[in-house]
């Protein structure tokens, strides 16, 4: 299985803030990883820094063999890599049709990437011509990740996808993501439900004070005792 993502010793933050330091690790082709850890630990500026919205202040990050650290979060884009925020940041008063199309970067393949995203969301064809605004908090999360998937990223980068819904649509939500990830999409996790987040990857990575403390293959962090302890409450 071929590296897809690298970032080598990256170090990234706001102003004097150093939110992240000496930060590595690697998503392998076809594979969900997940980034959890705490609030404030690192994981959104780890994403950030990935899609160009904050600058590499050391390290270096490659995607699929070409360094794109230094880069527009545009180009880093169309090297295949999308970004669904924390929070959904949606235009309320446009329709979640509107909403997606947003999300395409060939206008001529739009159509069929919009009828890829009403396959796997069909809430979201439902609710096609309703202002976004107006959706539940999963269907807006549905209609986030949608518009993410608009560009056919190679890689996806989710940032707290279950933050602020009901236990019965993160079990649908984190569903369509493992169905994303069969369809061929490569994807890096940051989420805070931990047993959710370790069911669904191959591998993970702890973040703590912006330092990765822990990696390995799901199985083996979900036996460790330090993720049972300060993150399983076991």
């Amino acid at each position: 299985m071929s590296t897809l993502l690298r970032l080598h010793s990256v170090e990234a933050g706001y102003r004097d803030l150093v939110a992240v330091r000496d930060v590595s690790l690697e998503v392998r082709a076809g594979e969900v990883v997940a980034l959890i850890g705490s609030n404030g630990a690192g994981k959104t500026t780890t994403l950030r820094a990935i899609t160009g919205l904050l600058p590499v202040r050391r390290g270096r990050i490659e995607f699929d063999g070409d360094r794109i650290d230094g880069r527009s979060s545009a180009q880093v884009v169309a090297r295949g890599v999308a970004h669904v925020p924390e929070g959904r940041q949606l235009f309320p008063t446009m329709t979640v049709r509107e909403n997606l199309e947003l999300g395409a970067r060939d206008r001529r393949l739009r159509a069929a990437a919009l009828a890829e995203v009403f396959d796997l969301f069909p809430r979201l064809r439902e609710r096609e011509r309703q202002p976004a605004g107006t959706l539940s908090g999963g269907e807006q999360q549905m209609c986030a990740i949608g518009r993410g998937l608009m560009a056919r990223p190679t890689l996806l980068l989710l940032d707290e996808p279950s933050l602020g819904l009901a236990p019965v649509m993160v079990k649908l939500i984190f569903e369509n993501l493992r169905e994303i990830n069969t369809r061929g999409t490569t994807i890096l996790l940051v989420e805070q439900n931990v047993p959710r987040a370790l069911a669904l990857s191959h591998r993970a990575y702890v973040i703590e004070n912006g330092r990765i403390v822990l990696e390995g293959p799901r199985d083996t962090l979900q036996q460790s005792p330090h993720i049972k302890q300060a993150y399983l409450g076991l």
